[in-house]
């Protein structure tokens, strides 16, 4: 018989060493960049320089007579090979309710450049040096148009169209909440306080940039892509619609990946022209980034204008809320455009009793590099907007900002509590969390600092919120995982996970909770992620769930083999498999020393 694993020491919540960090320390991670496959060639393009302007003509003779040149392709020659466009969002509405225009946009610019950055023409060499080198031949002559780079900017009067379709400039609307009743409680409120606020663009800019490798297999017709990207079943989805193939014939790979924060959640114009490069040459093709053209390509952040009210009653009572958002798109309206600012709105209700909200979100299109997820997707937006118009209110009032919101946190006897929008609160006790922060932040004492702070004539403040948001979310759409666990033959242990991980640890998370659920030391454990063609579906990384949804497939995957291995367990010991319990790696029998071990069960199971 076998003797129970002990495992105590890598379990579910204890601090260890992660699995990935000696490779990772030691130079043997593989990153999209580190794909080299044979007779690779390599790919880069040439960008508009422009914020706005026509592409008159291309004149790509000199650089296809360049040393090592394979090809220069243009969007004729995109679409003269039946390549669809990137896909738009076609689910969104204008203000009269009219379906929003869903942008085209083709994964090299045809007619118009809309932001400096946008692909215009592809170039593949023998090497990235002769690559470059023929880019400089190229002469493209642009006629520059008007541009528009601030959302404010662009809802005004006359300013320059980026669309045609959209001579507004107005993308979208979005609206949820109660917009009369929070209008008629605002009306009558006996405090309205008011705050205006921008938050800036930013660039992700991760440690990793971009890159994508492409291969075609003629024999069988299908694509296999490299590439950095955090769901890689999503992006096979939408591989597929824009080469007009069936999912079942691309394949997207990812490995070892150096930052995200959101900006790798999509599909981006690269991932389709190294696949459809590959196909026309016969041959992978790779591409990777720079550090100055991922300024102007990588999706940005962020970039949007908020505008709240809150009403409040004499006392102090929140009565209603309302906010207004300008988020800039940029130039193109892609299928995560609008998230930021319609999927985590719920976050403005905060943890307060506010009966009555209104949100409006207005999708703005500039010239600029379209905008996506970013670190929190909305959320720490949403949470800024609540806690800066509570300081407001408190100061414009003379009332203590923690005394204001502790009138109108929502007590822990009311849950489940429904705020004034989206969410349902199922528990929480918010009054004690905010005692807790403020105690570790010496509240009582800071008056104290702050004297003695201006005797050194600097000024200290405090500030205080009291975040709460969805995670594993988004909330109103839910997006399960996957997650397969193969126990074999010698009960060593392969983890396939539908979550990627993009540098946060998932491998060792992943292999913890194998390890305290089937009591396998995690030297026997392999987790695999990343790889379409290894799991069915995956729901990939964001929204703050790779563990929380992820692990959670784990867990259930985990619970399966212990059912099963019960089963398998009570006919080896001519048991009821209700009588068997499993504990340390070893199925028992019930209140006796009768047994076997993981590794016998998983021999009989082959």
């Amino acid at each position: 018989m076998s003797e129970p694993i002990s495992v105590e020491k890598f379990a579910i919540g204890q601090s260890v060493r992660r699995l990935e960090d000696p490779r990772l320390v030691q130079g043997l991670g593989r990153y999209s960049d580190d794909v080299t496959l044979p007779r690779e060639a390599h790919a880069v393009l040439a960008r508009s320089p422009h914020a706005h302007a026509r592409i008159r003509t291309i004149d790509a003779r000199a650089a296809r007579q360049a040393p090592g040149v394979l090809a220069v392709l243009t969007a004729a020659d995109l679409a003269a090979d039946g390549v669809g466009n990137l896909p738009s969002d076609r689910g969104r509405k204008r203000r009269d309710s009219a379906p929003a225009f869903p942008t085209p946009r083709p994964a090299l610019a045809r007619d118009r450049a809309r932001h400096a950055g946008d692909p215009v023409v592809l170039v593949i060499a023998e090497t990235r040096t002769q690559a470059v080198d023929a880019l400089e031949r190229l002469d493209i002559d642009y006629e520059p148009l008007p541009a528009v780079a601030a959302a404010a900017a662009a809802l005004r009067p006359g300013a320059p169209a980026v669309w045609d379709e959209a001579p507004d400039n107005v993308a979208f609307v979005a609206e949820a909440g109660q917009r009369e009743a929070v209008a008629e409680a605002l009306a009558g409120a006996a405090h309205v306080a008011r705050v205006d606020f921008v938050v800036t663009r930013v660039a992700a800019a991760p440690l990793e940039p971009r890159a994508a490798v492409g291969e075609y297999d003629r024999r069988s017709g299908r694509y296999t892509l490299h590439t950095g990207i955090q769901a890689p079943h999503g992006t096979r989805t939408l591989l597929a619609d824009v080469l007009r193939v069936p999912q079942s014939q691309v394949r997207v790979v990812t490995g070892d990946v150096g930052g995200s924060f959101g900006m790798r959640s999509g599909i981006y114009p690269e991932m389709v022209l190294v696949l459809w490069a590959a196909r026309r040459l016969g041959r992978p093709v790779k591409w990777t980034s720079d550090r100055r053209e991922g300024f102007v390509t990588d999706e940005h952040g962020r970039d949007n204008h908020s505008s709240v009210e809150l009403g409040l009653g004499a006392d102090g009572t929140f009565l209603a809320l309302r906010v207004a958002i300008n988020l800039n798109v940029g130039a193109y309206l892609t299928q995560r455009s609008a998230g930021p600012g319609t999927n985590n709105i719920g976050g403005v209700a905060g943890v307060y009793t506010t009966p009555a909200i209104h949100h409006q979100t207005t999708g703005v299109f500039t010239n600029t590099t379209p905008t996506g997820p970013y670190r929190g997707a909305g959320r720490p937006e949403a949470t800024f907007a609540i806690e800066r118009v509570i300081d407001v209110a408190a100061r414009e009032l003379g009332i203590d900002p923690v005394a204001l919101r502790r009138k109108n946190l929502i007590p822990s006897s009311a849950m489940p509590f429904k705020t004034g929008l989206v969410f349902t609160y199922d528990s929480g006790d918010f009054e004690r969390g905010m005692d807790l922060a403020l105690s570790l932040a010496d509240h009582a004492g800071f008056e104290k600092r702050r004297a003695e702070a201006r005797g050194r004539r600097a000024l200290r403040g405090l500030g205080i919120a009291n975040a709460i948001e969805v995670a594993g979310g988004p909330y109103t759409s839910v997006n399960p995982d996957t997650a397969e666990i193969r126990v074999n033959p010698d009960a060593s242990v392969t983890v396939f996970t539908g979550s990627t991980s993009m540098g946060q640890g998932n491998e060792t998370a992943f292999a913890q909770i194998v390890a305290d659920r089937l009591g396998v030391p995690p030297e026997r454990i392999q987790v695999s992620w990343g790889d379409s063609d290894a799991l069915g579906a995956g729901r990939g990384n964001g929204g703050s769930g790779a563990l929380t949804v992820g692990g959670s497939a784990v867990i259930r995957a985990s619970e399966k083999i212990v059912e099963r291995g019960c089963r398998i367990a009570a006919r080896m010991v001519e048991a009821a498999p209700e009588d068997i319990v499993f504990r340390d790696g070893r199925f028992t029998v019930a209140g006796t020393d009768r047994g076997v071990g993981l590794a016998e069960v998983a021999r009989a199971a082959y």
